[in-house]
């Protein structure tokens, strides 16, 4: 497929404007439409990237081949089975649904459809994440912190699916083991939903994960920590940065008053990326079949089953006795 490709956003929100502007700079692509139920807003993204204003998500997607879905999260089902059912292949912010139920529906309309289905798990384009592949062997313990300010936005469900799924996402790429066990907790602070959750993951294999996210912190944090039997992984996503540690080959026994000269560090650093916009030329590339789909729907939905079994835990554990 080399002709031009006609884009349509669905949600002209944060992020959907972000995407209109990705689609409206991008070669091959022409953006032809927005859609948003509030139509001031939807004017104004089209305004500014010379597209048409929808007047339905019907009109959008009937100058469309491919399209963007950036509503809230509790209308994912009902627009990407809109997008699907219309025939267009669909790149859908993460989560893929508001539960693995949904998530499933959504992946059984694109295979009869025979459309492709992207999940906006933008983590997976940050190079230090590509870093991280290249250097794990076989996790035994992870700990993850994903810190933000309140900021408004995703109070329509809980910080699970608004912020925790980007690890759940990362930590079930990395593992590739099946979930055995879960534990956590959540709490609302701002919201009407839980703010701040804390989780301990236990994979088939003996891999630990304990995932804290907070939406009400007073700074924002992306690291990842990850322990093996060859070595120590520290990833800020922030800062684009992965610390390895190794002990040295043929160092001998560690010295115990000198213990770091037993260990090589590595430190390396990458250039500021933009992550949305290569996660939309991967999906274009699918989509033209010039490579595979990044994060299929498929795949989003592992996340997303683990997503809703920690949010059963935490329902558990509120419970009263």
């Amino acid at each position: 497929m080399t002709e031009t490709l006609r884009a349509a956003v669905i949600g002209t929100g944060h992020l959907g404007a972000l995407h209109a502007q990705k689609y409206a700079e991008l070669g091959g692509v022409e953006l032809t439409a927005v859609y948003d139920v509030d139509a001031s807003r939807a004017a104004a993204v089209a305004n500014a990237c010379g597209c048409r204003a929808a007047v339905t998500v019907a009109e959008a997607l009937s100058v469309a081949d491919i399209a963007s879905v950036a509503v809230p999260t509790e209308a994912h089902h009902a627009a990407a089975l809109a997008v699907l059912d219309g025939g267009v292949h669909l790149l859908i912010e993460k989560p893929l649904a508001s539960c693995a139920r949904e998530g499933e529906e959504i992946c059984a309309a694109a295979e009869r459809a025979g459309r492709l289905v992207q999940v906006g798990h933008l983590e997976r384009f940050n190079p230090a994440f590509e870093e991280l592949r290249g250097v794990l062997g076989h996790p035994r313990f992870i700990e993850c912190h994903r810190l933000s300010p309140f900021a408004g936005r995703g109070g329509d469900t809980d910080v699970v699916l608004d912020v925790m799924i980007h690890d759940l996402d990362l930590i079930a790429f990395l593992v590739g083991r099946p979930l055995a066990s879960v534990e956590a907790v959540g709490v609302p602070v701002l919201s009407d939903h839980a703010d701040i959750a804390n989780a301990r993951l236990r994979f088939e294999g003996g891999c630990i994960a304990n995932v804290t996210a907070s939406r009400v912190s007073l700074k924002r944090e992306r690291r990842m920590r990850i322990f093996q039997e060859d070595a120590y992984v520290a990833v800020d996503f922030d800062a684009r940065s992965v610390r390895v540690l190794r002990r040295k080959a043929g160092s001998g026994p560690v010295d115990p008053r000198s213990p770091m000269d037993s260990i090589r560090i590595e430190d390396r650093t990458f250039a500021a990326a933009d992550p949305l916009r290569d996660e939309i030329e991967a999906f274009v590339a699918a989509v033209r079949g010039q490579r595979a789909v990044a994060i299929g729907g498929r795949e989003a939905l592992t996340a997303l089953l683990i997503a809703d079994r920690v949010r059963a835990a935490m329902r558990e554990e509120t419970a009263p006795a």
